[in-house]
C-alpha cells in the first residue's frame, strides 16, 4: 500500500503514524479526537475533506482500516479507528480491533474528544449507544458527523439530522457532503472550538 500523501499546507491535517497498540501510540502531548463509526461510514473520506488533501487511503471495500490512524494538524490530532460492525471480518481481526479500540479510549491521557461518524442514512442502533455508554464514564465531550448528504434532498437532511439529535441526545450534529464537498470546515471548527480552545483555557 502506498503512503499516506502529506497535505499541501503544513498547518492543515497531514498523516503522521499508524499504531495498532497504546505502545506504538506517538507521544501524548498533542489533544487527540477520535474518529469511530461503521466501516462504510466514510471516515477517511471526512478526514481528506477536512485536509483539503488525499491523506487517508480510502477504499470501496470496508473494513481497509486496521490500526488506530494519527493525523495531525497545528493543534490537535485526529484518529481515525478501525470501523466497527463489518461482519466480514476474521475473528483475529475483531479481537485485534477490540484490543486496540478499548484501551485507547479508556486510558489514553491526551484524548479530548470523540466524535462518531453515520451515513446520515442509517439509524443510530444499539451498536452506536453501547459505544457512548462505554464512554460515557469518561466524560469527554462528543459530536456526530453524518456523511454522504448529498444522497438525500435539503429537507431530509435537516430531518435526519433533528431525528439524530432527538434520538441521542446529543445537539451537535454536523451535516457533510463529499461529493458536494460542504460541511468540512463546519466540523474543523467545532473540533477546535469543542474539543480543543476548550481544553487550552
Amino acid at each position: 500500500m502506498n503512503r499516506p500523501k502529506q497535505a499541501r499546507n503544513p498547518d492543515r491535517l497531514q498523516y503522521l503514524t499508524s499504531a495498532v497498540d497504546l505502545q506504538g501510540c506517538p507521544e501524548d502531548t498533542v489533544p487527540e479526537v477520535a474518529f469511530v463509526g461503521r466501516s462504510n461510514a466514510g471516515k477517511s473520506t471526512l478526514i481528506n475533506g477536512i485536509a483539503g488533501a488525499r491523506i487517508a487511503q480510502t477504499s470501496s471495500t470496508p473494513g481497509k482500516t486496521t490500526m488506530l490512524n494519527f493525523y495531525s494538524s497545528k493543534h490537535y490530532r485526529l484518529v481515525d479507528m478501525p470501523g466497527y460492525g463489518f461482519s466480514a471480518r476474521s475473528g483475529d481481526q475483531q479481537a485485534s480491533w477490540k484490543d486496540m479500540i478499548e484501551p485507547y479510549l479508556a486510558t489514553r491521557g491526551n484524548l479530548v474528544g470523540l466524535v462518531i461518524i453515520m451515513d446520515i442514512r442509517r439509524d443510530w442502533t444499539k451498536d452506536e449507544q453501547d459505544l457512548v455508554d462505554w464512554f460515557g464514564p469518561r466524560d469527554l465531550p462528543m459530536g456526530i458527523v453524518l456523511t454522504k448528504a448529498d444522497k438525500l434532498s435539503k429537507t431530509e437532511i435537516a430531518e435526519r439530522a433533528e431525528a439524530m439529535k432527538a434520538d441521542t441526545g446529543c445537539d451537535d450534529v454536523l451535516v457533510t457532503s463529499s461529493l458536494k464537498k460542504t460541511g468540512f470546515e463546519d466540523v474543523e471548527e467545532f473540533i477546535f472550538h469543542t474539543f480543543i480552545k476548550v481544553g487550552e483555557t
